[in-house]
């Protein structure tokens, strides 16, 4: 039997989403009021007939065969041709506190947030102050609420993995110094997606326990050791073992995927005794194989080629390619990012706010454009050797024509192109217009090429090989966003890039000073494509960069 309760939700959900769509504001509050009484009524409406429903005076005729229909079918059909018409993420957006319908109606309908995870990147970008009734209390109370939502996702980004995972790390070398432990499975193979975060320890039950002691926390055993289950995490999963030689062949076993651990099984042995994972490879006669590259059996043969390819590193990232500054969208001036990213140790910054039709973005028109530049040039004569370099993100339009006329774009030293509106496309639409905009002589990086939002949106389908075929043909760099929501191209593309001497660049796209160090990001995912600093054009020196850009200018 149906409660009063559940048959007032329908109503509930019904007035809300007529409010996101702007329908009859009338019929939606009498709507909303009915939900109301009908979840204080104390009589079980779910059992009685329409003649008995219309005899409440809390109810009216309308309401009363709504109730019959709900009741005898399950459905409202009212309810469901709304939610027919509306995106799935637009509903779930109403989970979150600090706006209403019709507040989400204008997030959807003005910046074509779909889901709470485009929602919670909006924020992050600060787009949301772009919006009447939308400050920066808003948005930091909607992100504190979104951070909460997550504790029932079940999944995490990398990058919200990572903070925590580094703090255990701390806790059990600083209690347990003389203890092995390491963590395993998909954090230390680098996954951009988590739904386990695993750990390997020479310790006992009762010691993992106690590092837990203070935290919040639930805690069952499990045949390998405990899980331990926190506020807003995915399970932490411990593995405890005796000896130094059984926690070695079990940090090998469990960094990497089955298929690795299936062939290296198959084709080579594990030592009688181990003193540290390196051995497993040198008793097998193969160059070290880190965990980020341990997905595909074939970096086996390259291991035992001696061909590893050296990955690229956190250190070697020379400058910040794609950044935004409060001219666009960024939280902070032009000058404070360029001096920021000069004592973080970079020589160079690429300034590449948003371009003209991103609006929701305060993107630059062409007289505000001239006036970055001549700020540009007095920092530059400001800040030397460290250099500012002009770029823009141009929108890749429907047609897939670039945001301004020629000459505009010839007055930038780099352009990213990519694609932020109309993302509903299929894959001819979606590649016409990628293809369209990596022909354009001024376009130096392809952006974010599929759209992507890690556990949000999908992103538009492309034909990679097409794409990264014809940035090869055109000279187009291709940017690995280092956004942890983001992290676009795909790591798995990485090596078909490289075999087509396609130049990769891992860009933080910051759009604050905190916004840069999301770069290690980035190169977490390349380390796993393979990437090498020379293919990296972040890696870059400034003056070999400068020479690039030069050349480009000249084809």
């Amino acid at each position: 039997m149906m409660t009063n309760q559940e048959i007032a939700e329908y109503f509930e959900l019904l007035s809300k989403l007529m409010d996101i769509h702007g329908a009859d504001s009338f019929r939606a509050k009498s709507y909303g009021a009915a939900a109301f009484r009908i979840a204080k009524l104390p009589m079980p409406l779910s059992t009685m007939d329409l003649e008995s429903l219309k005899s409440i005076p809390a109810i009216g005729a309308s309401t009363a065969q709504k109730i019959i229909e709900i009741a005898q079918t399950g459905k409202l059909a009212a309810l469901e041709e709304y939610l027919a018409k509306t995106p799935q993420g637009v509903v779930e957006m109403l989970s979150v506190k600090g706006i209403g319908p019709k507040k989400i109606g204008l997030l959807w309908k003005e910046l074509g947030i779909e889901s709470i995870g485009e929602l919670e990147y909006a924020c992050q970008e600060n787009r949301l102050t772009s919006l009447k009734g939308f400050g920066a209390k808003t948005q930091s109370a909607i992100l504190e609420h979104i951070g909460f939502l997550k504790a029932n996702s079940g999944y995490c980004l990398y990058a919200e993995a990572d903070t925590l995972m580094q703090q255990i790390g701390q806790s059990l070398h600083a209690r347990y110094p003389n203890a092995l432990c390491s963590p395993v499975g998909d954090y230390r193979l680098q996954r951009n997606v988590l739904d386990k975060l695993e750990w390997l320890c020479t310790l006992r039950k009762e010691d993992i326990l106690n590092i837990f002691a203070d935290t919040e926390h639930q805690a069952s055993e499990t045949p390998e050791g405990l899980s331990i289950q926190l506020p807003g995490m995915p399970p932490l999963k411990f593995s405890l073992v005796a000896d130094k030689t059984a926690f070695y062949l079990s940090l090998f076993k469990q960094s990497g995927s089955a298929s690795f651990i299936e062939a290296f099984e198959q084709q080579y042995s594990y030592p009688s005794e181990v003193e540290s994972e390196a051995d497993i490879f040198q008793h097998n006669k193969l160059t070290y194989i880190p965990p980020a590259l341990r997905e595909q059996a074939t970096i086996l043969a390259q291991a035992a080629a001696q061909q590893v390819p050296e990955l690229l590193q956190v250190s070697d990232i020379k400058g910040i390619i794609h950044s935004h500054s409060s001219y666009s969208d960024g939280q902070h001036s032009l000058e404070q990012m360029a001096t920021a990213a000069r004592d973080k140790g970079y020589e160079y910054l690429v300034i590449s706010d948003h371009s003209q039709a991103a609006f929701y973005a305060n993107g630059l028109s062409v007289e505000r454009i001239y006036q970055q530049h001549a700020e540009i040039d007095a920092l530059n004569q400001k800040l030397a050797p460290f250099k500012i370099l002009k770029g823009i993100e141009s929108d890749i339009l429907s047609d897939g024509r670039l945001d301004y006329e020629d000459e505009v774009l010839q007055s930038f030293d780099l352009v990213i192109a990519s694609v932020h509106s109309n993302l509903k496309m299929t894959e001819e639409k979606a590649m016409q217009r990628l293809l369209a905009a990596i022909a354009h002589p001024a376009t130096t990086i392809l952006g974010h090429p599929t759209g992507r939002l890690l556990l949000s949106r999908n992103g538009y389908p492309v034909d990679h090989k097409t794409l990264i075929d014809a940035c090869a043909h055109y000279g187009v760099a291709i940017e690995i966003n280092a956004h942890p929501r983001r992290l676009d191209l795909d790591w798995t593309w990485i090596e078909y890039a490289l075999s087509q001497n396609v130049l990769l660049s891992v860009n933080p796209d910051a759009h604050s000073i905190e916004g840069m160090d999301l770069v290690r990001y980035g190169v977490y995912a390349a380390q796993k494509g393979g990437l090498s600093k020379d293919k990296n054009l972040s890696s870059w020196s400034l003056q070999a960069l400068e020479v690039y850009l030069a050349g480009r200018k000249r084809v």
